[in-house]
């Protein structure tokens, strides 16, 4: 009879051991769920100014992001990258849209305005915007445009961003990147706590990579800032003058 209690409890004590550190991490995602600002409608907010890291190269990791290295593009699009010289041609430097992956990786903030049926990404670069209808659909047969077509839904508590019909007129990042008309991007936006959003951008394109990849960065509130106006100079010499490198 003794043996047999030994046993019992000598068992129940080593559930406590096993169960110890899964209650921990409960109590610890709990904690850090409790911490997330959420809108009325219970739905993490992800309102306010941004900061967030520049992105030239999404192939690298460091400096505030996770690239998976070097891109797996096809032959065509890895002649394309190789060829590139911005010295001669680079389009931002018109004046002309960055686009959307462009648009993300830059260094100026952007203010994301939250709503149950949009959301919206106010851009200081450019000026630019993006509207997102939340369980939106995305249309039969949409028009190529500079930063494509946007539709939003939630998955949990992250706000998942499905994009397409892109025109092949930008790159992905500043070293110069290319993508294809056949891009298709999904963001992910989860905010961690009260001060932070893991940002996750997955890239898949069936003419320019053989797989799709990913880049992740954190963004970080800014609630002292506001973005400025930002223009671009259409008689911009150092475009015209060759002093762009």
């Amino acid at each position: 009879m003794k043996n047999t209690v030994a046993v019992v409890m000598a068992g129940a004590a080593l559930s406590l051991v096993l169960l110890a550190p899964h209650q921990a991490k409960a109590q610890a995602a709990k904690a850090a769920s409790s911490s997330i600002p959420r809108t009325p409608d219970g739905k993490p907010d992800l309102n306010g100014v941004w900061e967030r890291p520049y992105v030239p190269d999404m192939s690298r990791s460091g400096r505030g992001q996770e690239g998976p290295g070097t891109l797996p593009f096809t032959p065509e699009y890895a002649k394309i990258f190789k060829d590139y010289d911005p010295a001669k041609f680079d389009y931002t430097g018109n004046c002309l849209p960055q686009g959307l992956t462009r648009s993300i990786n830059s260094p100026f903030p952007v203010r994301i305005v939250q709503t149950p049926q949009i959301v919206t990404i106010l851009y200081e670069a450019w000026m630019v915007f993006e509207i997102i209808p939340v369980n939106g659909k995305h249309q039969k047969e949409p028009d190529p445009l500079w930063a494509g077509e946007h539709i939003g839904f939630w998955d949990g508590d992250t706000f998942v961003v499905d994009s397409i019909a892109f025109n092949d007129k930008t790159n992905l990042d500043t070293v110069g990147h290319p993508h294809s008309d056949a891009m298709h991007t999904v963001e992910r936006f989860t905010r961690t706590d009260d001060k932070h959003i893991a940002y996750e951008i997955t890239i898949e394109d069936s003419k320019a990579f053989t797989k799709s990849w990913k880049n992740t960065r954190t963004f970080t509130l800014r609630p002292d800032w506001e973005i400025m106006e930002y223009s671009c100079e259409e008689n911009n010499k150092d475009a015209r003058e060759g002093h762009i490198k």
